[in-house]
């Protein structure tokens, strides 16, 4: 093969038009097309230099050998990722509306684009999709904020701390059966785990025909795989696509089975072994890469997860195309962190803090401060509404967490009834859609609704967080943790502790099961140290 047409095959194997390749080496397109004509030859350094730009040998452009080295380069050209094999966890441009409904949340000017995020959300997925949605997600961090916000919802610490509101409930003293609490908040959170879990991800119009259908409504025991009937199974997945027979039914297992909800306050026990009550965030980040593997994490732990194996490190992980910043994924870490310092809601929401800020920001870090803070008081307060309050006197004043969470206690303290503040929730968002299902707001009221107009009473209180929808599994846990570390163990009954058997099985490490009383052992170790 001659020189002219070696430089013409070159071209085109690159899909370059003459004006470009002429660009890259220097030369005119009259130039290349007189090479290509073999009307002129180019002489030894533009022959040098095409070899340069492209990564090719002499050789290969004088001579045509080398067959080798082009075929790589046409390869190389062509690698790109399955598109079409990443979930929407993974990859951004798959969850571009939620970024948007975000943003717009956020305060973030940027209703001007809603078509456009429209546009590039309904693109194929591919690299033209990719490259859009980056340029989106530079329009997202860059925009400026509303001047009509109404809020003022910081995530760096000093400015949360300058936020809180004045704080008014007085702390009591640790009681003398805190080990028992201790305990009744791991079981609590356990059995309320594990009555949610079933029904996660299902919606009302499907959670109460199959209750209702069961002999279980109102909620008052553990779905059974003996609810399960062929015809049941048939229809539900006719009607509501949804597939019965390998749900986490209770009787199902020897012991607790495997969830985030509890994995993570397990891992939050990892974190304070390893680094002492002093952790960092980049220290927890660095737990979550060693314990588990990246399966497990969902929604913003899952981008937070991929982002430290990119090299993000906190706060930039929480930030970096996560568009997930404010779902309930940090509250649901909350437990621990309360746990080890009963009486003292300010440092739990401070520890809550250094774990939420890896992978959330805002409303995401409040709602893990929020939960911590309530169980450090739940040890030493007297009532379910000081409770309350004490876990709000740790977050901004300025917040919609705030906001919400204070129209609670209000319903409480007026005469709104049990149902008519959750239709007020279902009112106000939509179980439908991700976003509002998934949301630590939504789920914050939620958990507040049944604590209060639980009073007290654990079996009502887990039921009625996992009956009325939402994030079942984990809005059951928190509630269920709380009332555990108010009341400890004789406040849950048999029929919730019993089927878990003393156990816990989690992902840590592949695969490790837990007893709950070494679970406790080592709690108590980390109040005293």
């Amino acid at each position: 093969m001659n020189i002219g047409k070696s430089i013409a095959k070159l071209r085109c194997d690159l899909s370059l038009s003459q004006e470009k390749f002429a660009e890259l080496i220097g030369v005119s397109r009259q130039a290349v097309q007189k090479w290509e004509s073999e009307l002129s030859s180019p002489d030894m350094e533009n022959l040098a230099r095409i070899a340069n730009q492209f990564g090719i040998s002499l050789d290969l452009l004088v001579l045509g050998r080398d067959k080798r080295e082009m075929e790589e380069l046409r390869t190389v050209k062509k690698i790109e990722p399955r598109y079409d094999m990443m979930t929407g966890w993974d990859s951004y441009s798959d969850t571009l509306m939620i970024e948007y409904r975000q943003a717009m949340d956020e305060g973030l000017d940027l209703g001007q684009y809603e078509s456009l995020f429209q546009a590039v959300s309904g693109m194929p997925k591919g690299p033209n999709k990719e490259k859009m949605s980056n340029i989106l997600f530079e329009l997202v961090i860059n925009a400026p904020q509303r001047a009509d916000y109404p809020y003022n919802e910081p995530s760096d610490l000093p400015a949360i701390l300058a936020l809180r509101p004045e704080r008014k409930i007085p702390m009591g003293t640790v009681p003398a059966n805190l080990e028992d609490r201790v305990r009744g908040a791991w079981l609590g959170r356990i059995c309320g785990c594990l009555l949610g879990k079933p029904v996660e991800g299902w919606r009302t119009n499907v959670i109460l025909p199959f209750l209702k259908e069961t002999g279980n409504y109102p909620l008052h025991r553990y779905l059974s795989k003996n609810d399960v009937t062929e015809e049941r199974k048939e229809r539900y997945l006719n009607e509501y696509k949804l597939a019965l027979e390998n749900r986490a039914y209770a009787d199902r297992y020897d012991c607790a089975p495997v969830d985030d909800d509890t994995n993570y306050t397990v891992m939050a026990m990892r974190v304070l072994e390893k680094y002492g009550r002093e952790f960092t965030p980049y220290d927890v980040s660095r737990v979550w890469l060693e314990a588990q593997v990246i399966r497990p994490y969902c929604t913003a732990e899952r981008v937070a997860y991929r982002n430290f194996i990119n090299g993000f490190v906190p706060p930039a992980s929480a930030i970096y195309k996560n568009a997930y910043r404010e779902y309930i994924g940090a509250q649901i870490r909350a437990d621990y962190f309360g746990y080890i310092n009963p009486g003292n809601p300010e440092l739990a929401a401070e520890m809550a803090w250094r774990d939420a800020s890896i992978s959330h920001v805002k409303n995401g870090i409040y709602g893990e401060m929020f939960v911590a803070a309530m169980i450090a008081a739940a040890a030493v307060c007297e009532d379910l509404p000081s409770i309350v309050m004490a876990g709000l006197e740790q977050i901004p004043k300025t917040s919609r967490l705030y906001e919400a969470i204070t129209e609670v206690l209000e319903w409480y303290n007026g005469d709104v009834s049990e149902k008519q503040a959750f239709a007020k929730i279902h009112e106000r968002y939509n179980e439908r859609n991700s976003y509002d299902w998934c949301h630590t707001v939504s789920n914050a009221m939620i958990v507040v609704v049944s604590l209060l107009w639980g009073r007290c009473d654990y079996s009502k209180t887990i039921c009625m967080a996992v009956e009325t929808g939402f994030d079942t599994d984990c809005n059951g846990a928190t509630v269920g943790s709380i009332l555990g570390m108010f009341r400890g163990t004789s406040i849950i009954e048999s029929k919730w502790s019993d089927p878990v058997n003393g156990a816990l099985d989690t992902t840590i490490e592949g695969h490790t099961r837990y007893r709950i009383d070494d679970l406790v052992k080592t709690t108590m170790k980390h109040i005293g140290s």
